[in-house]
């Protein structure tokens, strides 16, 4: 029996989901890259032993932000960095949630709500924490935005990692003195202000616009509920290091809510996925339908050139000197560039023998390339050309294809060695 994967999902079911709906282009890609993912429709390389040992395809992956199958290259890449960036002190968790009452706006306004959230925890978090009653010193902030819940559902929310200290004006490191970074009502309050305060100035400047199923008398009530109401803000106990929370954001800054290790079963009438419910800890399963599935995940596709990660104080680019007198002050050497491999990736996860030859053990090298139109006509003799197309896959790779030298992989060819380069 196939392992269920998100792919096959799309595969056989999109084109059923598709019929008959008007779905923006962003969606359409989306379902696209991530059906042809890692297929011949893309193309692929030849990897090989230098000494003519094995020889097999590599596929190439889409490299779209929503397909969980070639993210996590991207994800351990980021990891990296952000680990590099990372201060050498305590860490707090801080969740910023959009009112459901937004949902409807959102979905119209998806890149200036988006935009709206961010600057809105962003100068909460920043206000008060450089208020002399509270830090009075500069923080590092580094922020992603998640449009979804553990269920799919549409919930989007900020998630902040804080430092739990800053840059004084007047250069020095200062330390939180209390162990709650900040009051969680006054956050709150100050972060619904600011974000409903964003979303009136985006109104009248009509850089926002209410969907046609909101009236402005409608507009005028939600607001006022809304600035009754209690907002969802969550202030996490305090982290003796950040990693911890940096690697849980990096799980979702590539590959979208769900990965194919969740999933159960599905067919064409329902899909099953397991979840774990923040409410009692304890880990379930939810059916949805088939259309509803893929309904479900695809409103989560960010709109083309949406950022949803961001950085701001000690950790945006533009603080790079006071970073630097940051981490002078905690000890902690220059901030260098790291640029993990995908052979160090695969070291990391326990698959390192994926870059070595089974029989010798040499490094595998990358050889002839196999253009798209491969895809097209399974009895097309692929061009042994320099491939150009740097090596972004972590995942297993694909045998039995139609060699030029036969029905098999040839021992040592001028074709395979033609394109060789080392893979690192």
């Amino acid at each position: 029996m196939e392992p269920v994967t998100l792919q096959g999902i799309f595969r056989d079911h999109f084109d059923t989901y598709a019929r008959g709906r008007t779905l923006p282009l962003r969606i359409l890609k989306a379902a696209h890259a991530i059906v042809q993912c890692r297929s011949p429709a893309l193309g692929g390389h030849v990897q090989h032993c230098p000494l003519g040992h094995v020889a097999h395809i590599q596929y190439h992956p889409c490299r779209h932000r929503s397909c969980p199958q070639c993210s996590r290259l991207p994800r351990a890449q980021w990891a990296e960095n952000q680990a590099a960036r990372l201060l050498a002190c305590d860490h707090y968790h801080v969740v910023f949630t959009l009112p459901h009452e937004l949902l409807r706006l959102w979905e119209v306004n998806r890149a200036p709500m988006a935009s709206a959230l961010f600057q809105a925890a962003r100068e909460t978090l920043m206000t008060l924490l450089q208020d002399e009653r509270f830090l009075g010193a500069t923080p590092g902030l580094l922020m992603t935005l998640h449009t979804w819940g553990r269920t799919l559902s549409h919930h989007p929310h900020v998630h902040c990692l804080v430092t739990g200290g800053g840059i004084t004006p007047g250069g020095d490191w200062r330390t939180v003195q209390n162990g709650y970074l900040l009051p969680v009502r006054m956050v709150a309050a100050l972060f619904r202000g600011k974000l409903l305060a964003f979303i009136q100035t985006g109104l009248r400047e009509d850089t926002l616009r209410l969907p046609p199923s909101i009236t402005a008398n409608d507009w005028a009530r939600t607001l006022q509920t809304l600035y009754r109401q209690k907002w969802n803000v969550c202030l996490k106990e305090r982290y003796p290091h950040g990693q911890g929370v940096m690697r849980y954001l990096a799980r979702y800054v590539k590959g979208g809510p769900i990965g194919d290790s969740r999933l159960r079963t599905a067919n064409a009438e329902r899909v099953v996925f397991a979840y774990r419910d923040h409410h009692d800890g304890r880990h379930k399963t939810l059916a949805l339908t088939t259309p509803e599935f893929i309904a479900r995940l695809l409103w989560h596709v960010p709109e083309p050139g949406q950022h949803t990660v961001r950085h701001a104080g000690l950790y945006a680019t533009a603080c790079a000197p006071q970073h630097a007198r940051a981490r002078d002050a905690l000890g902690q050497p220059p901030k260098t560039a790291m640029d993990i491999s995908w052979q160090a990736a695969l070291s990391r996860l326990g698959q390192h023998n994926k870059t070595l030859c089974p029989r010798c053990g040499q490094r595998l090298v990358r050889g002839a390339r196999l253009a798209r139109s491969f895809a097209r006509n399974e009895n097309s003799i692929f061009k042994a050309v320099p491939s150009g197309f740097a090596q972004h896959g972590v995942q297993a790779d694909t045998p039995n294809v139609l060699w030029l030298t036969g029905t098999g992989p040839p021992h040592v060819s001028d074709i395979f060695l033609s394109g060789g380069v080392q893979l690192n």
